[in-house]
């Protein structure tokens, strides 16, 4: 059987990337978070409740344990043997950032440096990491493709995930080990985060409260649904990047690491305010608007470039904007019994 372990499974991308693996009977499936209370831990524990209920072949197992505690990870590690990892434990969340960075020092880096460090000394046949959109920082060319720069990020969070692509192309290089970045851009659906934004809209609408929304309404994203997303990891993961050397010249010094960078997005960019109104829409309430200036650290418009991951992994968004943000609702009423 093939052994998957997902850090950050119960957060919102890795909960779904569980609930995704575990159906396969062949795959067995483990999950490692520290229930960080940077927002409700009681949403992450019920979607742990929800993949133990969804777990009848009995292939997943969860690990509470934070990747920053070496000794524990590696035990983790040593007892399961993985064959793949998925890292998409971190501190998330942009504007966090401003406020607290040296936590984001130590579970963005630090923690991370441990998976590079374990995925290398158990012999990882893949690892599959989450970057952002928002390491493209700076960049004012659009659509933002895999090539361009993203050595100007504006906040500490993007400067921690460009970090974590270095550090992964070093060890790629240096012990041939594939790794492979994936660069999120907005990802919402079902069981999402409560500081995310439509989580916070439809929250704040729903309870009559008014719902900030900065840089006047001028921004514009590239909203990419959960399920796609999946199925980008599910799709990077089993394309192992291979050691390839220059074809002009085949010193090793000149050699390539099995590495590789993907953007996931949905290339179809929404402006916030017909966003706001599509929520407006399935709620059938119109929302109290604050509107607020450019905040510190936010990036005004995203859009991803897809030739790359269409080329390569075959991926295919399926799910547009209207969708999404109902299956959202539904979602959000019934888990909140509203």
């Amino acid at each position: 059987m093939k052994k998957f372990l997902i850090t950050g499974s119960a957060g919102f991308i890795g909960f779904h990337v569980c609930k995704k693996l575990i159906k396969n009977k062949n795959y067995l499936v483990a999950g490692v978070d520290k229930f960080d209370p940077y927002y409700s831990v009681k949403l992450k524990k019920d979607r742990i409740k929800y993949l133990k209920n969804l777990n009848k072949k009995k292939n997943f197992y969860q690990f509470n344990d934070d990747i920053v505690n070496y000794n524990k990870l590696e035990k983790i590690f040593r007892r399961f043997r993985p064959d793949y990892v998925v890292n998409l434990a971190a501190q998330a969340g942009v504007r966090y950032s401003l406020k607290k960075p040296r936590v984001y020092l130590k579970n963005n880096i630090e923690g991370f440096f441990n998976i590079l460090e374990l995925s290398k000394k158990y012999s990882v046949k893949h690892l599959v990491f989450a970057s952002t959109s928002s390491v493209y920082g700076l960049n004012t060319k659009s659509p933002f493709k895999e090539n361009h720069t993203a050595d100007h990020p504006i906040q500490f969070y993007a400067a921690t995930k460009r970090s974590n692509e270095l550090m992964a192309h070093s060890y790629s290089y240096l012990y041939k080990m594939p790794t492979t970045g994936l660069r999120f851009f907005t990802v919402y659906g079902p069981w999402s985060r409560p500081d995310m934004s439509l989580y916070n809209f439809v929250d704040n609408i729903v309870k009559n409260k008014p719902i900030n929304v900065f840089n006047y309404g001028n921004h514009i994203r590239d909203f990419t649904y959960v399920d796609d997303i999946v199925s980008g990891i599910i799709s990077a993961i089993k394309t192992v990047p291979k050691y390839q050397k220059n074809k002009i010249n085949p010193s090793p010094d000149t050699s390539s690491a099995p590495y590789e960078i993907y953007n996931i997005g949905n290339n179809k960019p929404v402006k916030l305010m017909k966003y706001i109104k599509l929520i407006e829409k399935n709620l059938k309430k119109k929302a109290k608007v604050k509107y607020l200036p450019l905040q510190a650290g936010d990036i005004k418009s995203t859009r991803s470039s897809m030739n790359k991951i269409k080329r390569y992994l075959k991926y295919k968004p399926n799910t547009n904007i209207e969708k999404g943000i109902k299956n959202f609702i539904n979602w959000y009423l019934k888990y909140n019994k509203c």
